[in-house]
C-alpha cells in the first residue's frame, strides 16, 4: 500500500478523497517535524518514532570489501508498540469489521486544550525552577571564587608581612653586630689614650717639681742677697 492507496482506505471515514490526504499529509507531517526537532512521538499501542544518533564507525563496501569510514549521522526509528506486534505476530486476532483499535488511549489524552496547558504549565515550571538551580549554582560558585581569591590576597599580605619582619630583625641584629664590633675595636684605642696620657702625666710630673725647686732656690738667693745689702748700708 502507498499514500495514495492509504488515503482511498480511508476516505470513506474522513468524508472525502481531499479530507483523507490532508489528514494523511498533517499526520505525517507533524511526525516528521517532531522527531527533526528529536522529540519522540509515541502512539499508544500502534509504536513510536524517535531520532537516533549514530557515531563515526568503520563499515565494509559490499560490492569491493574494501574499508569504508562512516560519518556520525542521525536517523529515524520506528518502535512497534505491544499491541501491534500482538497483532501481526497472530497472538491477537483482528477484528472482522469495523476500527483496528490496538489500545485504547487513555482517560482525557485526547482533550487536548486542557491537557496542552498542564503540560505547559508543569514544562514552564520545570524550566524555572532549573534556571533558579542554575542562578544559585553560579552565584555559589562565584562566591567560592571571591572567598578563595580573598584568602589568597590574606595569606599573599601575611607573606609579606612575615617577609618584612625577617628582614627588618636581620637589618637589627646585623646593625647591634655592627656595634658591639665597633665598640670592641674601639675599646684598645680608648685603653691605649688613657696609658699615653697617664705616661704623659708621669712625665709631666718631675718636670713641675724641678721648676717648683729652681724658682724656690732662686727666691731664697734672692731674699738672702737683699738681707745683705740691707746690713752693708747699715
Amino acid at each position: 500500500m502507498n499514500k495514495a492507496q492509504l488515503v482511498e482506505a480511508i476516505a470513506d471515514k474522513l468524508g472525502g478523497r481531499q479530507q483523507a490526504a490532508d489528514a494523511v499529509d498533517a499526520v505525517l507531517d507533524a511526525i516528521v517535524r517532531a522527531v527533526v526537532a528529536g522529540d519522540r512521538v509515541s502512539v499508544t499501542g500502534f509504536g513510536s518514532f524517535e531520532k537516533v544518533d549514530r557515531p563515526a564507525r568503520y563499515a565494509r563496501n559490499p560490492q569491493t570489501g574494501e574499508r569504508v569510514r562512516v560519518k556520525k549521522t542521525s536517523v529515524p526509528r520506528f518502535r512497534a508498540g505491544q499491541g501491534f506486534k500482538d497483532l501481526v505476530s497472530g497472538s491477537k486476532k483482528l477484528p472482522k469489521g469495523g476500527e483496528v483499535s490496538v489500545k485504547k488511549a487513555p482517560k482525557g489524552s485526547l482533550s487536548g486544550g486542557k491537557v496542552t496547558a498542564k503540560a505547559a504549565a508543569k514544562k514552564a515550571t520545570a524550566k524555572k525552577a532549573t534556571a533558579k538551580k542554575a542562578t544559585t549554582a553560579a552565584t555559589a560558585k562565584k562566591a567560592a571564587a571571591k572567598k578563595t581569591t580573598t584568602a589568597k590576597k590574606t595569606t599573599a599580605a601575611a607573606k609579606k608581612t612575615t617577609t618584612a619582619k625577617k628582614t627588618t630583625a636581620k637589618k637589627a641584629t646585623t646593625a647591634a653586630a655592627a656595634k658591639k664590633t665597633t665598640a670592641k675595636k674601639a675599646a684598645p684605642a680608648k685603653k691605649a689614650a688613657a696609658t699615653a696620657k697617664k705616661a704623659a702625666a708621669k712625665k709631666t710630673a718631675p718636670a713641675k717639681k724641678a721648676t717648683a725647686t729652681k724658682a724656690t732656690t732662686r727666691k731664697t738667693t734672692a731674699r738672702k742677697t737683699t738681707a745683705k745689702k740691707t746690713a752693708a748700708k747699715k
